[in-house]
């Protein structure tokens, strides 16, 4: 499994991980093999949330991490009704107790909210500070509110970033992934296979990204995570609920995109250009 430094952290990551959205509407006995074996297969790096089936998902992945959570970069988030100062460190510890773990790797804020971000950020660095968690971050950000937390954290404390980003949907490469840049902070694209939109073959940009992926030795989904995490410090976290299906998008987690290649992605699943005004998340 390829590797990349996560943001300001100096630990490395897994490329590829494992998101457990929707989880809970899956078969649990295969969700927990299919974790598993994903963690086998390098894929070490597992993001779930509180929110995620009202705390079951959380319990589910517990059960898959029996005897393999100092294998793992484990990440869940806080919802924003909850990420005042008192709330936010009440929440990590429900979800402690869920995971079966005395420690989260990282801990973020699932999207902005009603409490003060100040409160949310002093409750994470009393987290940092207590051993509950190593760092912590953001989601559903737009740059200017990550740039907000950085200002209020100060540089180097927000480890990552995470975001919708798939290939019909890119528009964080406008302004999004050069501000985790700027920040040095890490970009953690879920959903990247669209959450059912993925390209189908019969599409004429699907039978392009199909041939090209045949051409390369790899699948149309090995290709499209490759594409997502081309760049420095970008990491992918595909849901992972069927053995079957972690297998084949963990398999080929070495395989990086020629410039010839990642020109040709780019030709078939444009980005468009930038709209002000637009929430760039």
């Amino acid at each position: 499994m390829r590797t990349e430094l996560f943001g300001p952290t100096g630990t490395r990551v897994a490329s590829i991980g494992l998101g457990t959205w929707n989880l809970e509407h899956d078969d649990r006995a295969e969700a927990v093999r299919a974790l598993q074996r994903g963690i086998e297969l390098g894929a070490t790096h597992l993001d779930t949330a509180e929110l995620y089936g009202s705390g079951r998902v959380e319990e589910l992945v517990g059960a898959a991490l029996v005897g393999r959570r100092d294998h793992v970069t484990l990440v869940s988030k806080v919802l924003p009704q909850n990420a005042d100062r008192r709330g936010t460190i009440d929440a990590c510890e429900r979800s402690l107790r869920r995971l079966r773990t005395d420690h989260l790797d990282g801990y973020l804020l699932h999207w902005p909210g009603r409490h003060p971000l100040a409160d949310t950020v002093a409750a994470f660095e009393e987290l940092v500070t207590a051993g509950k968690i190593r760092w912590w971050g953001v989601s559903n950000f737009d740059e200017r509110e990550l740039a907000e937390v950085v200002r209020l954290a100060g540089p180097g404390r927000v480890a990552c970033k995470q975001v919708l980003y798939h290939l019909k949907e890119r528009a964080i490469e406008h302004r999004v992934i050069p501000a985790c840049r700027e920040h040095g902070v890490a970009m953690v694209a879920y959903s990247p296979f669209g959450s059912g939109n993925f390209p189908a073959p019969t599409s004429p940009a699907g039978r392009s990204l199909h041939q090209l992926a045949q051409r390369l030795g790899a699948t149309a989904r090995q290709v499209a995570l490759a594409f997502l995490a081309r760049g420095p410090g970008q990491f992918v976290i595909p849901k992972a609920s069927k053995v079957g299906h972690v297998e084949e998008v963990v398999v080929r987690s070495d395989l990086v995109l020629g410039d010839e290649d990642v020109a040709a992605v780019d030709a078939l699943f444009p980005r468009g250009p930038w709209q002000p005004g637009v929430p760039s998340l």
